[in-house]
């Protein structure tokens, strides 16, 4: 049992070679071959997502692709590489060691990037990823549910102390060439390729570092007393450090291996590695799912050698080959036209599609409850308009009571001082004698700018009987009798 903890999470050589992916039936070549083609893979995502922790007081561009290789391969000595995919877990390791070093990138740049490395380095044409498909989906789901397995399996510690920060002081200390730093730090970069860093401590692996650059340089190191034990490191480490990286060195360039247990190859991509560039739809009619199934999971299991390209042509062609046979012999036998299979593959709808759909459907539904609400609201105020309406028509109709009230009380009111002022009058009269009136015309001729006006003025005399009355008597009096004075105007 291998207990994690912050500064004793190193393995020995026996339990190196009893790891768990040897329990599954993965020699040690392929295990090698595999964690290698897994640190290529973080560090190149690394240079392309630019994680670099760059700070006023810190600069470290290899912080967040070593911490994410040092993972991985702690991951890879408690599970097997036939139980989980190297690519996916390299890309969740990049992922968790992207917020641990404080320099977070988003699950949907880390899928995209690592699609695209796959294009390129399995040979196929690079194709847009939608963010919307169910393949990203899928790929995303299981981003997360591979960090959570890289979580639980480091028991949450995840705590990596590297040997690049030691480097510096070494160099400085044994007085070295400036030249000597940068070769070991590429050396110490190269060295979390393999498993020193869950094999040594930090201050061993950059003391190999430094005594390979020295080597390489031919730079002599103090040994009176030896310069290693004023770092706490000890000889047989070191030179277990230089083997290591010289054999690294001698190994080809790492090739992905399909080594699951039921035969199936993850790919970033939706298309397969194996058919894609060497078959075309055109040329190899479709046969049954099932026996495609079986002819893909043949092919993945056979064994690929990656150091040689050529077998490795060689065989790919051979399996397209025996794949055309197959699908051809299985078109003769049935007879089945292959449009039925494109009849019977379900037409899914990208992710885009349903949210349209579904966003759609929601706005109808807001738009349905608006019109109700509209609705509801246009009766209410039909209804509050019909209340007021009966209230106005009352008093309207109180309102017009009213004013035929003040009416006919006015009425009343003029007709009895009416009846008083024609007593009065006939009360005069009857005291008076009978009034006379002279009626006086005169005719005037007035010349005005060259026309002639005559004007005819009438005039009333009164009667001297009426003299002795008072002046508001004698205009009560008169007012039936008597006509105002009028001026006749005859233009000629």
């Amino acid at each position: 049992m291998i207990y994690t903890a912050i500064d004793n999470f190193y393995l020995t050589d026996e339990q190196l070679q009893n790891s768990p992916s040897r329990k599954d039936g993965i020699d040690e070549a392929t295990e090698t071959a595999l964690r290698i083609y897994g640190c290529d893979l973080i560090q190149e995502s690394g240079i392309l997502l630019k994680l670099i922790v760059s700070t006023d007081h810190d600069y470290r561009p290899q912080a967040v692709m070593a911490t994410a290789q040092v993972l991985f391969h702690r991951f890879y000595c408690k599970k097997s590489f036939a139980r989980f995919d190297v690519k996916i877990v390299a890309a969740s390791s990049v992922w968790l060691a992207s917020k641990l070093e404080e320099s977070p990138r988003k699950a949907r740049q880390v899928i995209i990037v690592f699609h695209r490395m796959e294009c390129r380095r399995e040979g196929l044409p690079i194709e847009h990823l939608d963010i919307f498909s169910k393949k990203f989906s899928e790929l995303k789901v299981e981003l997360s549910r591979t960090e959570r397995h890289i979580l639980k399996e480091m028991g949450f510690v995840c705590h990596v102390e590297h040997p690049h920060k030691f480097i510096s002081n070494y160099l400085a200390t044994l007085e070295t060439p400036p030249d000597l730093r940068q070769d070991a730090w590429n050396l110490a970069n190269d060295s979390l390729r393999t498993t020193l860093c869950v094999r040594f401590k930090s201050e061993v692996v950059a003391c190999g570092v430094v005594y390979a650059a020295a080597r390489r340089f031919h730079v002599p190191l103090p040994e009176n007393p030896p310069w290693w034990k004023a770092f706490d490191a000890e000889k047989s480490g070191i030179d277990e450090v230089c083997k290591v990286l010289a054999h690294l060195y001698s190994l080809p360039k790492a090739q992905y291996i399909p080594v699951s247990k039921d035969g199936t190859v993850f790919t970033f991509s939706s298309k397969s590695v194996d058919s894609q560039p060497h078959s075309t739809p055109k040329e190899v009619p479709q046969s049954p799912s099932a026996n495609n199934d079986a002819t893909v999971n043949k092919m993945a299991s056979a064994p690929v050698i990656p150091e040689s390209s050529g077998s490795k042509g060689a065989m790919v062609k051979a399996g397209a080959d025996k794949l055309k046979e197959s699908k051809k012999s299985d078109a003769e036998s049935k007879n089945i036209p292959t449009e039925g299979e494109a009849k019977e593959e379900p037409l899914q709808k990208s992710k885009l599609e349903h949210w349209i759909e579904v966003n759609g459907e929601r706005s109808k539904d807001r738009d349905r409850e608006r019109e109700r609400e509209r609705d509801r609201e246009r009766d209410r105020t039909k209804s509050r308009d019909r209340d007021r309406g009966r209230d106005s028509d009352r008093e309207r109709e109180r309102d017009e009571t009213e004013r035929d009230r003040d009416k006919v009380r006015g009425r009343g009111h003029r007709s009895k001082d009416r009846s008083k002022d024609s007593g009065e009058l006939s009360d005069i009269l009857r005291n008076q004698d009978t009034t006379r009136h002279e009626t006086v015309t005169t005719t005037a001729l007035v010349i005005h700018q060259g026309k002639r006006i005559v004007i005819d003025i009438i005039d009333m005399h009164k009667s001297p009987q009426l003299i002795t009355l008072n002046e508001s008597q004698r205009c009560a009096a008169a007012s039936p009798y008597i006509s105002e004075s009028r001026k006749t105007v005859a233009l000629h």
